[in-house]
This record gives structure tokens, C-alpha cells and sequence, in this order.
């Protein structure tokens, strides 16, 4: 299989690419500090399957971003690898053809170069960090990162996270539980060493210093949504008992929305309420979009899939994005930096 600096040869990133990278970084990071009054957007599909259709996306969400540009600061979901509680297609990367062929060698080479584009389109993009060999391929690419419920209490992953340059969001666990999220930020901010695959493909000892910009993303549990004022106001207490800062992202679909993906707008509305009235500690949110809404089977024959709808989890379609992001938009717009409290 090649090396991480043989797939970086064949795909390059530029140095405006890097450039552009290092400055998403910055403003993401300045947000989770709660040093700029944005809010992140995280909108995307549940999963990128098509890379045309993922482009056409991406083209579209390069231009509406710069429309509420000065109260969301948006960022392109583009998730690969998708974790399974039983069974079912696990992404673009492991299975790029959908067959069970799993050409990951395939898989990876055509994230890269699709990250590469959407980078030269303006947009950062966000990833769910699973496989840790995987990463190396991609790292260098991403402004914004999680770490999944079915994974954030693994220490592998902690480690992980500990050493990535970027924001990493820890979800709550399907169960709903809090405190392992907010044990996974604590965890990351220290130091770690372990064995990992270098850029040349070697084995080799990494240390890393730790990673202050770790958050927690409410995605909801199997009590149901976690998203409401007292939801937030608890996650907000654990984390300050814990000594970090209260850094919040909410999920709008998943449990949150009882996976429902038309409920996210709702989800949305009270997430904006929230911090049109002072709370300080949403740093974003998370949106489940594509071009067109609902989702779709995984047939026989992958050339039957119809374009542009979500073949994992349903997603809104990009009318309705740009109808739920523009009303948001205009509410924030309108609050004052010392909005009261009720």
C-alpha cells in the first residue's frame, strides 16, 4: 500500500491550500475559545458516497457561506468512514465502489483528492477521525475533527486526538452519557505517546503535547434529545467541575432530532434561542444536509443510486439548508453582543 508522502505526491495541496488551512484553524479555534462571537457550522452530507455530487455540494455551500459569513463561520462535513454498531457500508474510503470490494488504497486516494478540491473551492472541511492509520492520509487537510460516540471512550482515539492540530469534538455516547465525553476533552488536553505510522509509512513512537481545543458535541442518547436549556446548562456545569473550558457543539440530527431529519430545524431554532439570550458556552452546531433530502438503500447495483440523496442517514436537501441557515442568520444578526439572560 503506498505511503502517506506517495498519496500527499500524487494529490498535492498547494501553498495557498495551506495557507487558507492554517487560517480555518485559526478562526475555528478562536471560536471554541469563545474569542469570536461566531457560531461554527458544521453542514454536510451524513456521508460523502459520490464525488460529483459532493463537489456540486460543495460549490453551492462555498458560496452561501460567504452570505452569513459574519455570524457563522461554516464548515464543509465531509465524513468517509462511517462506524458500525452491527453491520452495513462503512465509507467512501473502505469501500469506494460499494460493492464490498473494499479498495482502500482506492478509497483514500479519492478523499484526498476531493478534500483537495473543496480546499481550493475556500470551504475548511470537517472529518470524523476513526481509523488511526487512515488520518495520516488526510490530516493535513482538515480544519475541524470528532471523535464519534462509539469511540470517544477509547483511549486509542484520546491519544489520537491529543496530538491532531485541530479542534476535535468529543460526542456524548449513544446511551446519552455525559461525563465520558467531558473525561475524553480532559484526556486529550495532556500529553501522550504511542505507537503510530509515520508519514513514510514506518513505525514509529509519537509524543504529543496535548490538544486544548477539545469540545463536547450533545448529539442526544437513547433517553432521547439532549439539546435543551437544562441539557446545556448541565454539560456546561460538568465541564467547569472538570476545569475546562464550557466549549459546546450541538448536534441537530441524530438523537437530537430522533432521527428525523426534518426535526433539525427545530433543533437549530432553540440552539439559536439559547445564544440569543446569553449562552455562551454553544460554540456550533451540526447540520445533516445534501442536495436533496431523505435517504436511500444500497442496492445491487451502486449505478441505480439516485443523485445526490444521503445512502446513510437522511439529510435535509440544500433548499432547505439555505432556508434554515439564512433564518438563523438573521437572528443572530439581530442580538446584542450582552444579550440578557432570563
Amino acid at each position: 500500500m503506498a505511503s502517506p508522502s506517495e498519496v500527499f505526491a500524487r494529490f498535492p495541496l498547494d501553498q495557498d491550500g495551506s495557507e487558507a488551512i492554517a487560517s480555518h484553524r485559526q478562526t475555528i479555534a478562536q471560536i471554541i475559545r469563545g474569542e469570536d462571537p461566531r457560531l461554527l457550522a458544521i453542514v454536510g452530507p451524513c456521508s460523502i458516497h459520490d464525488p460529483k455530487a459532493a463537489l456540486e455540494y460543495a460549490e453551492k455551500l462555498a458560496v452561501f457561506a460567504k452570505e452569513v459569513e459574519d455570524q457563522l463561520f461554516v464548515v464543509m462535513r465531509t465524513y468517509f468512514e462511517k462506524p458500525r454498531t452491527v453491520g452495513g457500508w462503512k465509507g467512501l474510503i473502505l469501500d469506494p465502489d460499494m460493492d464490498g470490494s473494499y479498495d482502500i488504497e482506492g478509497g483514500i486516494s479519492l478523499a484526498r483528492s476531493l478534500l483537495v478540491e473543496i480546499t481550493h473551492m475556500g470551504l475548511p472541511v470537517g472529518c470524523e477521525v476513526l481509523d488511526p492509520i487512515i488520518v495520516q492520509y488526510i490530516d493535513d487537510l482538515i480544519s475541524w475533527s470528532s471523535i464519534g460516540a462509539r469511540t470517544t471512550e477509547s483511549q486509542v482515539h484520546r491519544n489520537l486526538a491529543s496530538g491532531l492540530s485541530v479542534p476535535v469534538g468529543f460526542k456524548n455516547s449513544t446511551s446519552g452519557e455525559l461525563i465520558n465525553a467531558v473525561y475524553a476533552v480532559k484526556s486529550a488536553r495532556s500529553n501522550a505517546s504511542f505507537i503510530g505510522m509515520d508519514k513514510d509509512g514506518a513505525s514509529k513512537i509519537f509524543r504529543t503535547t496535548g490538544n486544548d481545543l477539545g469540545h463536547l458535541i450533545l448529539r442526544g442518547g437513547d433517553d432521547g434529545p439532549n439539546y435543551y436549556e437544562d441539557d446545556v446548562e448541565h454539560a456546561r456545569d460538568l465541564m467547569v467541575q472538570e476545569g475546562l473550558l464550557p466549549a459546546i457543539v450541538v448536534d441537530c440530527s441524530h438523537a437530537n432530532s430522533r432521527k428525523d431529519h426534518h426535526r433539525q430545524k427545530r433543533v437549530l431554532r432553540s440552539i439559536v434561542d439559547q445564544v440569543r439570550w446569553g449562552e455562551r458556552s454553544i460554540r456550533g452546531f451540526m447540520l445533516e444536509s445534501n442536495l436533496f433530502e431523505g435517504c436511500q438503500r444500497i442496492g445491487d447495483d451502486p449505478a441505480d443510486l439516485i443523485y445526490g440523496v444521503s445512502v446513510t442517514d437522511p439529510c435535509i436537501g440544500w433548499d432547505e439548508t439555505v432556508r434554515i441557515l439564512r433564518r438563523a442568520h438573521g437572528i443572530l444578526k439581530d442580538r446584542t453582543q450582552d444579550a440578557p439572560e432570563l
